[in-house]
C-alpha cells in the first residue's frame, strides 16, 4: 500500500525537513498552551506537583533478572512505566505553565532514563541475540515495544522544552540525541532482523510492527539532524507498515483481541498522522477501504460501556484511547467511531483520552488540543445490531440497532495460530443488556510463561475454560491446522444464524468425525438463543462434557434449567435437557491483578457432562433473558 505509492525517489519531496516540521505547538508557542480549557491546565499541573523533588523509582539489576529468574516482570515494569509516566505529566506542566519550576525534575528525569542500560522492559529482552540472559546486553542496542516509546517520549520532550533546556545546560538535549543515536537511530537503519519490522524473517507481525515504527519515525522525524537518514527511516517504515497492513483480512479485524487494537488499528493511526503532518497531507491513505475497515473494527466489537468482545488475550473491559479513536472516525469520516470516541472520553478523564499507562506524549498532546472540539461532539456510542467479520470469522448480534438492552451473542470460528491465541474456536459469549453472563475470561498478568511454549498450560488459555466442548476428555490443541470449518452466516430482521464443524479444532485422538455446533438467535417476540450441537465420534470411551463461564453463581433447579443473576438483578436463564446432562458448578477464586478490576473474586465454571456416552448424538441449549 505505501510501496505502491510513495516508495520511491520523490519521497524526500514529500517530506518536511526537521527544521519545518512542527506537529506540535513547543513551550515558545504561548497562545496555543495559555487557550487550553482551565480544568485540563489545573490537572496536569496538579499531577506534575506530586513529581516535584520526586525520587525516581531505583530499577536494580537484580529486579530485572527476575524475568528469567521466576518469570515476574511486572516489578521491574512498575517501576520503568512510573517513570515514564512522570516524566511526561512533567513535561505537560511545565508547558502549560512556562515558568521553570518543573525543569529540574525534568532534567533528573530525562538523565535518569539516558543512563538506563535498557530503555525497553526485562520480557522483550528474548530479541537480542544473547535471548536468554538475565540482563540485557549492552554492547547490543535492541529496539521493543518500550525503547520505541521510551525513544517517542524523548524525542518529544526534547522538541517541546529544547529551548528551556538549553538555558539549564546544553548537555542536556545534546545527551538526549546521543542516546537515541546509538539506542535507536543507528539500529533502526542498521537492522532488518527485528522480527516485528516484517522485513527479513517468517514470523507474521503484531501490534508491536506499527506500535515500534510509530515511535521510531517520531524520533527520526523531530531528532535526526541528517535529512538522507531521515528520509532512509520514512522508507524503511512505509516498508514495514505494509508487512502489517498485509496481515489483515479486507474485514479489517483484529484478531488479537480488542484489547490490542490500540496499539495495532490505533498504532496505524499513529504512523499515518506522522506521514500526514510531515508530508503537509500528501502522504494520506485514509480513503484506503482496509484502513477504514481496521478502524471500525472496534465499534464492531462494542458492545456497552467498558465492555468489548474480548477473543483472544483482549480482556473484557477495554479502556479505549477516547482521543485516538475520535480522529481515526474524523479521519475515515465515520461518526460511529467519532461517537464511540465521543462517548469514551466523557468517562475517561483527562488523563485517559489518551490511554495508556506510559502515558504517550504522541497521542496526549492532541488530546490536549482537541480537547475542546472531542468535548462538544455527540456522544451517543454506536450499537450495531448485526457484525460478520469473514475474515477472521467473528459475528456479533444484538437485538435491535441504537440500543444495548436485551440479548447479546458473539462467537468465533477461525484457528488457533491467531496473534496472542487462545485455543477457543466455536468459543461464544452472551451479555444482557449490555452486562456479562457467559463470557470469554480473557487473560491473566503476564508472565514468562504466558509466551513460552508453556503457553496451554495456563487455564485461560484452555479450551475447557471457554464455552466449548471437552470430547473424549480431550481439549482444542493450538495451531493453524486447528480450526473451525464450514462456516456459515446469515441474518435477518427475524433471526441470526451461525454455524461451524469444530472437528479439525480437536486432536485426532479426540476421535471426531464431524462437530457440527450451530447458533439461532430468534429476535422476533421474545428473544431468545438457541445453541445446537450435533457429533459424530469414532467412538466414545471418555467423557464428553460442555463447559459454560460465567462471573455468576449458577442455580440449578430440579429441571436442569441454570439461573444466573447479576448483581443489580438481571437473570439469564440456561435451559438444558436434564436427561442428557449431570450438571455440576466448579468455583474459580481470582486473585489476579488483570482479572480481578474485571470479575471481582471469582468466577464460576458451569460443566454439563453428558450422561451417555453415545458416538452419534447431540443437545440442544436454550438461553433467554428472564
Amino acid at each position: 500500500m505505501f510501496i505502491e505509492r510513495y516508495v520511491n525517489e520523490e519521497l524526500a519531496e514529500l517530506i518536511l525537513p526537521r527544521d519545518a516540521f512542527h506537529p506540535f505547538p513547543t513551550v515558545d508557542d504561548r497562545k496555543e498552551w495559555e487557550c487550553l480549557p482551565a480544568h485540563l491546565t489545573e490537572y496536569w499541573v496538579s499531577e506534575a506537583e506530586k513529581h516535584v523533588s520526586w525520587q525516581w523509582p531505583s530499577l536494580p539489576a537484580t529486579v530485572f533478572m527476575e524475568f528469567v529468574r521466576n518469570g515476574n516482570r511486572s516489578r521491574f515494569e512498575e517501576r520503568h512505566f512510573a517513570r515514564r509516566k512522570a516524566l511526561s505529566t512533567l513535561v505537560i506542566a511545565e508547558c502549560i505553565e512556562d515558568q521553570g519550576r518543573f525543569l529540574d525534575d525534568i532534567i533528573n528525569g530525562i538523565w535518569c532514563i539516558c543512563e538506563e542500560s535498557f530503555w525497553g522492559v526485562s520480557a522483550h529482552n528474548y530479541i537480542s541475540q544473547r535471548s536468554k540472559a538475565k540482563l540485557p546486553d549492552v554492547t547490543e542496542p535492541i529496539i521493543d515495544l518500550f525503547a520505541g516509546e521510551t525513544a517517542g517520549l524523548l524525542a518529544i520532550t526534547h522538541y517541546l522544552l529544547r529551548t528551556r533546556l538549553d538555558q539549564e545546560s546544553e548537555l542536556v538535549s545534546e545527551r538526549i540525541r546521543l542516546e537515541m543515536r546509538r539506542r535507536i537511530l543507528d539500529p533502526y537503519l542498521a537492522r532488518d532482523d527485528f522480527w516485528w519490522m516484517g522485513l527479513a524473517t517468517d514470523r507474521q507481525v503484531n501490534n508491536w510492527n506499527p506500535w515500534c515504527n510509530s515511535n521510531c519515525l517520531t524520533a527520526f522525524l523531530l531528532i535526526e539532524e541528517n535529512e538522507e537518514r531521515r528520509i532512509s527511516a520514512v522508507n524503511k517504515a512505509m516498508r514495514s507498515l505494509d508487512q502489517f497492513i498485509k496481515v489483515y483480512h479486507a474485514d479489517g479485524g483484529c484478531d488479537e483481541g480488542t484489547s490490542y487494537w490500540d496499539r495495532a488499528g490505533g498504532a496505524l493511526l499513529d504512523c499515518l498522522e506522522l506521514l500526514r503532518s510531515a508530508s503537509r497531507g500528501r502522504i494520506d491513505l485514509y480513503e484506503q477501504p482496509l484502513v477504514q475497515e481496521i478502524g471500525r473494527f472496534l465499534y464492531r466489537s462494542f458492545i456497552h460501556d467498558e465492555y468489548y468482545i474480548n477473543f483472544a488475550d483482549g480482556g473484557a473491559k477495554n479502556n479505549i484511547s477516547a482521543n485516538l479513536v475520535f480522529r481515526y472516525g474524523q479521519r475515515i469520516c465515520d461518526p460511529k467511531l467519532m461517537a464511540l470516541g465521543a462517548a469514551a472520553n466523557r468517562t475517561a478523564g483527562e488523563e485517559g483520552s489518551s490511554g495508556g499507562k506510559w502515558l504517550s506524549l504522541l497521542r496526549q498532546l492532541p488530546a490536549l488540543f482537541n480537547a475542546s472540539e472531542i468535548e462538544a461532539a455527540d456522544a451517543n456510542p454506536p450499537y450495531v445490531r448485526d457484525v460478520w467479520l469473514d475474515g477472521i470469522e467473528v459475528m456479533a448480534a444484538r437485538e435491535q440497532e441504537g440500543t444495548h438492552l436485551g440479548l447479546y451473542l458473539a462467537v468465533k470460528g477461525g484457528h488457533n495460530n491467531e496473534s496472542h491465541n487462545h485455543n477457543d474456536v466455536g468459543n461464544f459469549v452472551v451479555y444482557v443488556d449490555g452486562r456479562p453472563f457467559l463470557i470469554d475470561v480473557g487473560v491473566e498478568t503476564y508472565t514468562a510463561k504466558t509466551f513460552s511454549p508453556s503457553r496451554y498450560e495456563i487455564w485461560t488459555m484452555q479450551s475447557g475454560y471457554h464455552n466449548l466442548p471437552s470430547v473424549n476428555g480431550l481439549g482444542q490443541q493450538a495451531g493453524a491446522d486447528f480450526r473451525a470449518t464450514q462456516v456459515s452466516y446469515e441474518s435477518s430482521d427475524r433471526a441470526v444464524q451461525f454455524a461451524l464443524n469444530l472437528e479439525r479444532a480437536y486432536p485426532p485422538e479426540a476421535g471426531i468425525i464431524a462437530w457440527q455446533r450451530s447458533f439461532y438467535f430468534n429476535r422476533s417476540g421474545k428473544a431468545c438463543l438457541e445453541l445446537a450441537d450435533q457429533f459424530e465420534l469414532h467412538q466414545a470411551d471418555a467423557p464428553i462434557a460442555l463447559s459454560l463461564m460465567t462471573p455468576h453463581r449458577p442455580v440449578v433447579d430440579e429441571a436442569g434449567t441454570i439461573h444466573l443473576t447479576d448483581e443489580v438483578g438481571l437473570k439469564l436463564t440456561v435451559i438444558t435437557d436434564p436427561s442428557v446432562f449431570d450438571t455440576s458448578t466448579e468455583l474459580i477464586e481470582i486473585t489476579d491483578g488483570r482479572l480481578h478490576p474485571v470479575w471481582g473474586d471469582r468466577l464460576y465454571r458451569i460443566l454439563l457432562q453428558k450422561k451417555t456416552a453415545e458416538a452419534k448424538s447431540g443437545w440442544l441449549l436454550r438461553i433467554e433473558q428472564e
